[in-house]
């Protein structure tokens, strides 16, 4: 067998390239430089920040970050996106690494993601993402539409028992007496039910503009938590338009009074109740209002549509929070190459 040569890799990639390499297009678009200050203030050390320039270098944080969002885009675990870069030369491309470079192994990317994620920097980082998407002319326009979607965890095979007390705030006896069992148990997450089917995990509170379809806002909560209980957090000041689009769960006086306190205007559906169905006009209202609405459905969709779809391989709410976080970034990443796309065409 002949050798895999330098002049091979750069035909591959040519060629890669020619047939709509999508990473491609994601690397070019994402200002990746203006993550760094932020992520080496938390992530290095003082005497890392301090180290001479002899002697082998560290990992660049950038490549490492880049790994993370390969592993959103693609919903890979630490394992399986190291052998993916590995193995797939357009992963490496993407990561600006060499032929010859050393890949960070799965270790490496967990303990960079666990720095991040104690400090809760992965909500800065969304938001940079926002000013590139505002600079290049992408603003929040024609309203705001507010809803969550269940992000399932792998479930945990408790019993009733040990269930009510996590639910009460405290560890049973069993695990106390097994750590190793105890650190695979998600104390966090919680079970909740939608349209009769019972689902572990957390929720992804989004705020997306209806124009553009991009994520604004976000907050991450057990699944327990109902939807109108993160209305609040969730709102924009930033949309050009006042509206905001919500389904009837998140109806109620203190919500409208609330909305038009802050210079916001109500578009959220009305509910019928026993004995008190909707008239015909409010029947039509909450059709024209479910025009608009019905888009933030398309951005659930296209992330339960992408590789692996939204279910999180971790455990506890810190963890789950960046991996969310991560998940909507890659999301608006994906969102922003469409919208270039559709501008150039």
């Amino acid at each position: 067998m002949s050798q895999f040569g330098f002049f091979d890799a750069d035909r591959r990639l040519s060629t890669l390239s020619s047939k709509g390499d999508p990473l491609v297009g994601i690397s070019a678009l994402v200002p990746w430089e203006t993550f760094r200050t932020d992520i080496e203030a938390v992530v290095l050390t003082t005497d890392e920040a301090r180290k001479s320039s002899a002697g082998r270098k560290p990992i660049d944080t950038l490549v490492l970050f880049r790994m993370l969002v390969l592993q959103s885009l693609y919903n890979l675990s630490d394992e399986q996106v190291e052998y993916q870069v590995r193995d797939r030369l357009s992963f490496t491309r993407f990561l600006g690494l060499g032929f010859e470079a050393s890949i960070p192994d799965g270790t490496t990317l967990w303990l960079f993601r666990e720095k991040l994620a104690k400090a809760g920097l992965i909500d800065k980082l969304f938001e940079r993402f926002g000013q590139h998407l505002e600079a290049k002319g992408y603003i929040a326009r024609g309203g705001q539409m507010v809803d969550a979607t269940i992000v399932p965890v792998p479930r945990q095979r408790n019993s009733r028992d040990e269930n009510e007390q996590v639910k009460a705030g405290t560890t049973p006896k069993d695990w106390k007496k097994r750590p190793a069992k105890n650190r695979q148990k998600d104390k966090d997450a919680r079970w909740t039910k939608k349209h009769g089917r019972s689902f572990f995990g957390y929720k992804n509170h989004v705020n997306a503009d209806a124009r553009h379809k991009l994520i604004r806002e976000y907050g991450v909560t057990d699944a327990s938590v109902h939807d109108s209980q993160a209305f609040d957090d969730l709102l924009n000041k930033g949309n050009t338009s006042s509206d905001v689009y919500a389904d009837s769960a998140y109806r109620s006086a203190e919500t409208e009074r609330k909305l038009k306190a802050r210079g916001f205007r109500s578009r959220i559906h009305k509910r019928g109740r026993r004995n008190r169905p909707l008239s015909a006009a409010q029947t039509e209202a909450n059709s024209k209002k479910s025009k608009v609405r019905a888009r933030i459905e398309h951005v659930f969709g296209a992330q339960e549509n992408a590789p692996g779809g939204r279910l999180v391989r971790t455990i506890g709410i810190v963890r789950a929070k960046i991996k969310i976080g991560l998940q909507n970034l890659a999301y608006n990443i994906r969102r922003l190459v469409i919208l270039e796309r559709a501008a150039a065409a």
